[in-house]
């Protein structure tokens, strides 16, 4: 894989707009990558809050084959109507790239089998099997408000879009774990000085 990592990160119409941008921005500004918007048929889509996105491509595995790692974005319409994007995700698991999802998200990558064999994470053990019935791996969930890494395989609940760009990008980057720990350190401070503030 080339020296500069290329990100591509899925959207679809309702995409969760709290759950991507501590991972691309880190993964851009602090670590020199590269990320390219995905979304289906390659046509625009709206966030959650309505906000529109225009992307770089589809998510066609032929327009993607430079990709060293992709991450599945969350929204409602991973539960309602979900587009296929199981080529793309095991085409890009099959050469040794990182696989992550958040939120519903998740369901992308269950329904793609790349839980068969990883501890993994989503917005509750009740809720991924209420969605996705004895998908392949159920046995390996991990019920945590965190994200959780198994090899190659990133997933994370809705409410956790930081600890889930961190550990995206510490199986993406394992050697840059000085600026792994400087961003632990950033993130932690909001919460830690947040606390200190509502109890002074």
């Amino acid at each position: 894989m080339s020296e500069q990592k290329t990100i591509g990160v899925v959207f679809i119409d309702r995409f969760a707009d709290w759950e991507y941008g501590l991972l691309a921005a880190s993964a851009v500004e602090w670590f020199g990558a590269r990320a390219v918007s995905l979304t289906p048929n390659g046509k625009p889509v709206t966030s959650a809050s309505g906000f529109m996105l225009t992307p770089d491509r589809s998510t066609e595995v032929d327009e993607n084959t430079d990709l060293d790692a992709v991450a599945v974005i969350g929204s409602d319409l991973w539960v309602d109507a979900p587009p296929d994007i199981s080529g793309l995700l095991t085409a890009i698991a099959a050469r040794g790239g990182v696989i992550g999802g958040i939120c519903a998200g998740t369901l992308a990558l269950a329904r793609a089998g790349l839980f068969d064999k990883a501890k993994h994470t989503s917005n509750g053990r009740d809720w991924i099997n209420e969605k996705e019935p004895a998908y392949p791996g159920a046995q390996n969930y991990q019920d945590v408000p965190y994200a959780v890494a198994d090899g190659r395989i990133v997933s994370a609940p809705g409410s956790a879009p930081g600890t889930f760009a961190l550990a995206y990008l510490k199986t993406l980057y394992p050697q840059r774990t000085s600026d792994l720990a400087q961003m632990r350190t950033l993130f932690a401070r909001e919460y830690a000085e947040g606390e200190h503030a509502e109890a002074s």
